[in-house]
């Protein structure tokens, strides 16, 4: 029980105590004494620690769930609330889980994960660096060296080490101030470019005691910037003069629920959409006017159309440099549009840079467009040729591939593996992620997604593993979908322990481990290493760890069985297990997009 302790305070603050689910029962409060002169109220109020001020107020801004790794005084605080703990086994998966969580709410609900001080936060560390490249809004909440011992070696000050990997990075050092700074954070979390937000809480000031006048806050919302008027004329003119525009969009995309709008635009205007890997499902794959992914390995379509493209409109998108995006052309036109100003032109020269929401601009487009229909009749029309020619370009793609698609024999072709997950998953009802390495390139090239937020990539740098963190974060958010990671061995013996997880926290996903005992793709990079040491050799099977931390767990290794044993492992995790399922695969290293048809004459007997 919360003590209690009588202080003049206003009407509406004890309201809003009791909305966001402090015991201000009768017990409590007594009946209003009105001051003449001030019009104060004299209530009673809970002498409430920091830890309980932070849960109430997360609450009150609609976190569900808080995410992480004890200890930290915020989940009990948290349960006082009914607010249950999502706790992992490492810190790294938790914020993992959490950048899932976020990328996958369709909701206002906040996204929160504590740590704790020193270790903790060290080892979270790869995890925020992920979200931070991926562009994810969460809060990270670390606790804290006591206030005095902070800067004292070698104690780990995550405001100092995180800094250049969060957006806003702050320490509370004053009980005082705890409400408003934990109210800046979120309100940074949801509004401007999206990103990790940190405010690290000294354990001290967790524990410590106040009577606060609480503020009567609101439910923060998000902003959404518009695009100046002239900037939008412009951006038309430019793809209505153009002989071959295309769009690229990006997260951003995503981020700002703007799927509708950009399938609406890319109709009206007869322009083509390819994604970032980031923003795959940003529009419908099966859409006609859909190009797939501009990965590293990526379908044909999008070499085709972005080679012949004269102006490219980055719709949301960084346009980041990466080994793991298909780069833009030298000598094309670029329009871009994104909520970060530091985006602009930043890596690519942009022939006009926006500042504003997607969704905000693409409804400005959309309505400037509506009214100039007779300028973009033949535009339109023009967009039913251009969809003939991407089915014909798709086909071509995929009868070249279908030898990998249809492989069979053992070890099985990791492409016959896309290609049963294809036929097994309902894509309009599930969520799929892939781990680092080669089942990215194998996967994302073919898995057409069909629902936005319907798929987790990235595009940048992820850590191996990080896929089931992911998967657990989507089943969070979205608990009626069949969520799915595919990953290498490699990738599941990063994190495999936190398989238990999924199975504790009743979060049952689908793991889809990919076992060839090597480290797919190293040995060119170390030679003579491999030759003389088989330094690219691993080994293990990972079913039996899947049963034995409480989850379903098989291994298939002929194909034509692969089909039901998918079946079984879909079937289990809608019952509410989680599964894992163990593939024995050869490596393969030929990728859509990276120089196929040197070995398309070999392909015919995989």
């Amino acid at each position: 029980m919360w003590p209690a302790r009588t202080v003049r305070q206003s009407l509406c603050d004890v309201k809003t105590l009791r909305a966001i689910g402090f015991p201000t029962t009768s017990c409590f409060v007594r009946e209003p004494e009105r001051d003449v002169v001030s019009n104060a109220v004299d209530v009673p109020e809970c002498a409430m620690t920091g830890a309980q001020i932070v849960a109430a107020i997360l609450k009150q801004q609609g976190m569900k769930q808080i995410i992480g790794f004890p200890s930290s005084g915020l989940f009990d605080a948290a349960a006082e609330l009914d607010i249950p703990p999502v706790i992992a086994r490492t810190p790294r998966v938790a914020v993992n889980i959490a950048e899932g969580h976020a990328r996958t709410t369709h909701s206002d609900d906040l996204t929160v994960v504590t740590v704790q001080y020193g270790p903790g936060a060290e080892s979270a560390f790869a995890g925020i660096a992920q979200a931070w490249n991926d562009r994810v809004p969460i809060l990270f909440l670390p606790t804290g060296y006591p206030r005095g011992a902070e800067a004292v070696a070698p104690n780990f000050e995550s405001c100092r080490n995180f800094r250049h990997i969060t957006k806003w990075c702050e320490s509370v050092t004053r009980i005082e101030d705890l409400p408003q700074m934990l109210y800046s954070a979120i309100s940074r979390v949801r509004n401007g470019p999206p990103a990790p937000v940190l405010l690290e809480l000294p354990v001290d000031l967790l524990e410590q005691e106040c009577g606060l006048d609480l503020p009567d806050y609101r439910l923060i919302r998000r902003a959404r910037p518009q695009a100046d008027t002239t900037e939008i004329a412009e951006i038309l003119d430019t793809l209505l003069r153009a002989r071959n525009p295309v769009i690229l969009a990006g997260q951003g995309v995503l981020n700002a629920h703007a799927s509708e709008e950009l399938a609406e635009f890319a109709e009206r205007t007869g322009i083509p959409v390819m994604t970032t890997p980031n923003a795959k499902s940003a529009i419908s794959e099966r859409h006609p006017l859909a190009l797939g992914t501009a990965g590293r390995a990526r379908p044909a379509t999008v070499d085709l159309f972005i080679e012949q493209a004269d102006v490219i409109l980055a719709l949301g998108s960084s346009l980041t440099r990466s080994y793991y995006i298909r780069p833009v052309p030298v000598g094309k036109q670029v329009l871009q549009v994104s909520i970060d100003p530091n985006d602009l032109g930043k890596d690519y020269p942009v022939t006009l840079g926006v500042v504003g929401d997607c969704r905000s601009v693409l409804r400005q487009m959309l309505e400037k467009v509506r009214g100039e229909s007779v300028a973009w009749a033949e535009r339109s029309e023009r967009g039913n040729e251009l969809a003939k020619r991407i089915a014909s370009c798709r086909r071509d793609f995929l009868d070249r591939w279908m030898p990998f698609m249809n492989a069979g024999g053992s070890p099985i072709s990791p492409y016959r593996v896309v290609r049963e997950i294809m036929t097994v998953l309902d894509r309009e009802k599930a969520i799929v992620t892939h781990d680092a390495g080669n089942p990215r390139d194998q996967f994302i090239p073919f898995y057409d997604v069909t629902e936005p937020r319907g798929y987790l990539g990235w595009g940048k740098t992820t850590q191996l593993g990080s896929s089931l963190g992911f998967a657990m974060g989507a089943k969070l958010a979205r608990p009626d979908a069949i969520v799915a990671a595919v990953m290498g061995e490699s990738a599941f013996g990063m994190v495999g322990i936190d398989f238990e997880t999924a199975v504790r926290c009743q979060l049952p996903v689908l793991a889809i481990v990919l076992r060839n005992h090597v480290l797919g793709g190293y040995a060119a990079s170390m030679p003579v290493a491999t030759r003389k040491y088989q330094a690219n050799r691993i080994s293990g099977e990972y079913a039996p760890i899947a049963q034995a931390l409480g989850g379903h767990g098989e291994c298939v290794t002929d194909p034509e069985l692969l089909h039901e044993a998918l079946q079984r492992c879909v079937a289990m995790v809608r019952d509410g297990r989680a599964a894992l399922l163990e593939v024995v695969t050869h490596e393969e290293g030929r990728l859509a997009g990276l120089g196929l048809m040197s070995h398309l004459a070999e392909s015919q007997s995989v």
